[in-house]
């Protein structure tokens, strides 16, 4: 199958399954990693989820064999509008995503990491946006990028379609934290272990009202934060998460 999926502990971990083909984004995989993420919606039992690629890389981008054996314009529109929606469902997810990337993460495989919430990279790892480099300009992978470094870092990338390595990442803020090849998924691991034991509707409201917030002017941003911490205070969890504060305990969540 194109994606596996594991559960411990309250995370999913997804892995992206083309080594072949450095798990370029095919239709079919694309297609499954909707339906995996549909279904990680509506678990309750999910915390967290692990984003990571089988074999020598992360993700190398959209499948150009594929799209080269479909030369017509209405499968690069279905193709670009789907993985389009792929990324906005990672973004709605109500429960936060990591990137575990080792390898390269190209092109649309870029855009993933700047799409996950939090992204950890192995020292190896490196990353592009080469789309320039065969004539294609990286422009539905811009969408993430530019939202997630610097606009003269993304222009860079995007202008020069070099591959930068985990450091540099790390310098413009494309991933939150390098580490040793050999202890990826274990400081990956231990990461979601620790978010996966918050509130579960806190993560939720949080999430959303990041994205949503990042969108606005400032004025409108502190009203509709300010309506959001309200709600949240009215919460179960908030009640559970204070009175444990206070208390000098451990919280019991309920995720209401």
């Amino acid at each position: 199958p194109p994606l596996l999926r594991e559960d411990e502990e309250g995370i999913a971990i997804l892995t992206l399954n083309r080594p072949e083909a450095r798990n370029a984004l095919s239709v079919a995989l694309m297609t499954a990693l909707e339906e995996a993420l549909a279904a990680i919606r509506a678990d309750r039992r999910v915390r967290v989820v692990v984003l990571r690629g089988s074999g020598p890389a992360f993700c190398a981008g959209h499948d150009l064999r594929e799209m080269r054996a479909h030369p017509e314009r209405g499968f690069y529109q279905a193709l670009f509008t789907q993985c389009s929606r792929l990324m906005l469902a990672l973004t709605r997810l109500p429960q936060p995503v990591i990137a575990a990337v080792h390898g390269v993460a190209t092109a649309a495989g870029c855009q993933l990491v700047a799409t996950c919430d939090l992204a950890i990279a192995a020292r190896s790892a490196r990353f592009a946006t080469p789309g320039v480099n065969i004539g294609l300009f990286c422009s539905t992978p811009m969408v993430a990028l530019s939202r997630a470094v610097p606009r003269k870092a993304a222009m860079e990338m995007l202008l020069t379609g070099r591959l930068i390595p985990a450091e540099e990442a790390l310098r413009i803020g494309l991933v939150n934290r390098v580490v040793d090849d050999e202890a990826l998924m274990e400081t990956v691991l231990a990461e979601a272990r620790h978010i996966a034991a918050k509130s579960p509707l806190t993560l939720a409201i949080g999430k959303e009202a990041f994205y949503r917030q990042a969108e606005m002017p400032l004025e409108a941003a502190y009203a509709y934060t300010a309506e959001v911490m309200t709600q949240n205070m009215l919460a179960r969890d908030a009640e559970e998460g204070i009175d444990a504060f206070l208390e000098k305990r451990a919280p019991r969540w309920q995720g209401c």
